[in-house]
């Protein structure tokens, strides 16, 4: 007979890239999670999962397990939400994912409140640019900065957010201001890698609503967003940033804008829940927090 302890394990183990992963997210050794997948295996009679190199991959049985163990498990901590909210308290288990910069900016903090809040609710809150590394079902809420994003997924708007073409002024100073979108390809350009997108792709629209497409070629590129920022104030070329990353820094002067009359496509701040999360208590609540934190609008203050 399956347990929800068993449910629970073998969730982790089935978002984890290996043995190792799976240890450290549970605080045991990896001989520990070996043993007891082997006792879980011999239980239910089926092989769960098989090792590719060093990743691990789940057999059809295993994700049978890992689909209805994530349900079973989710109707399980409903049922026990249900109850506790009759007491008027919000409790319960909360797995929150959100960009890196952002995240360490505006989600922890409001996270940590959160829970002075609701000391019945647990957090776990991980910062990553890359969404697509998670599956749906294995968080509750995601703070999503960008165009794109998984289909299937509840979506709330928390901020607006337009993206900002800028340089330094000695950049400026030094090799001019592009006077439309196409003469970009003449300028050194910065590129930000996140979440899939095709960031050599910059795409404008002018007052009359023409647009123009450019293909930058990068000198300089990076997955890390403060990075990517340091290098513009520093000189070193044209970069395309969310507004709530580069606000202050064109308040005071490190960073100015170019091509004020073209727009880039907005990159709104939203919160995505994955089906049935929205139900959550928690999560409503958590998402109605965010939303309140945001307003008004910090990075246009």
């Amino acid at each position: 007979m399956l347990t929800s302890s068993d449910f629970r394990f073998f969730l982790v183990l089935a978002r984890s890239e290996s043995l190792a992963a799976a240890a450290r997210e549970l605080d045991v050794t990896p001989s520990a999670v070996t043993q007891r997948l082997q006792e879980l295996e011999h239980r239910v009679g089926v092989r769960l999962v098989v090792r590719s190199g060093r990743r691990l991959l789940l057999t059809d049985e295993g994700e049978l397990l890992a689909d209805r163990g994530r349900d079973i498990t989710d109707e399980i901590a409903e049922l026990s939400e249900t109850l506790v909210a009759r007491r008027g308290e919000v409790a319960g288990h909360l797995r929150v994912i959100a960009p890196l910069g952002f995240g360490r900016r505006y989600v922890a903090p409001v996270a940590a409140a959160f829970l002075a809040e609701h000391p019945a609710v647990t957090l776990d809150l991980t910062l990553s640019d890359r969404l697509g590394w998670f599956a749906d079902t294995s968080w509750d809420v995601a703070v999503h900065i960008g165009e794109t994003r998984p289909a299937g997924l509840a979506a709330q708007t928390l901020a607006p957010n337009r993206r900002l073409l800028c340089a330094s002024p000695a950049f400026v100073e030094r090799y001019g201001s592009p006077a439309s979108p196409t003469a970009l390809r003449e300028f050194r350009c910065i590129a930000l890698r996140e979440n899939d997108e095709d960031v050599t792709m910059w795409r404008f629209t002018n007052a009359a609503g023409e647009t123009s497409h450019v293909r930058i070629d990068p000198e300089l590129a990076s997955n890390d967003g403060d990075v990517v920022r340091e290098w513009a104030i520093g000189g070193h070329g044209v970069v395309v940033r969310s507004e709530w990353s580069v606000a202050d820094d064109v308040r005071a002067g490190r960073l100015v804008p170019l091509l004020e009359d073209y727009a880039l496509p907005s990159a709104d701040v939203l919160a995505l829940m994955g089906p049935n999360k929205g139900r959550s208590a928690r999560t409503s609540q958590l998402v109605a927090v965010l939303r309140d934190a945001l307003t008004p609008t910090p990075w246009r203050a």
